[in-house]
């Protein structure tokens, strides 16, 4: 729940952000004036005033996109950015060793994500797996190899 209230406040915060970048800017963009007494709306029949919008909305569209990638590579559980890409499969031996896609960790042990790097059957989902307690997970591996 915690994981998308915050998506949730930093899509609130960037549309505030968005709205005050608009009330700044919309003051300064051209108005045209009005042609055979035809008062045209300037959006699609003034170049400068189409073209300021247009910026405005691909920086929009820019600041959501980062959101998104942001919030992807956040730990579920703390939300902190998750650390330490681990690189796993092979390309080259791909029925072997499984598919290639990489792996990270959240830095205090909360739980793995896994980012596939080809998709065979469209878009995979990304896999989050939680960790109750990694420590313990990880001595058990070490001694097993012991």
């Amino acid at each position: 729940m915690k994981y998308w209230g915050f998506l949730v406040a930093k899509l609130v915060a960037a549309s505030l952000l968005l709205a005050g970048l608009w009330t700044l800017v919309e003051p300064w963009l051209p108005r045209s004036e009005p042609f055979l007494n035809a008062d045209l709306p300037p959006m699609g029949h003034d170049l400068a005033y189409t073209s300021a919008v247009w910026l405005f909305g691909l920086f929009a569209v820019g600041l959501l996109y980062l959101i998104a990638l942001d919030q992807k590579y956040r730990c579920r559980s703390c939300l902190r950015r998750l650390r330490m890409p681990l690189a796993r499969g092979s390309w080259n031996r791909m029925l072997l060793l499984g598919k290639p896609h990489t792996e990270y960790i959240c830095p205090y042990g909360h739980g793995t994500l896994k980012v596939p790097e080809v998709h065979f059957t469209g878009k995979e989902p990304l896999a989050w797996a939680e960790h109750q307690d990694i420590w313990k997970e990880l001595e058990l591996i070490e001694s097993g190899r012991r």
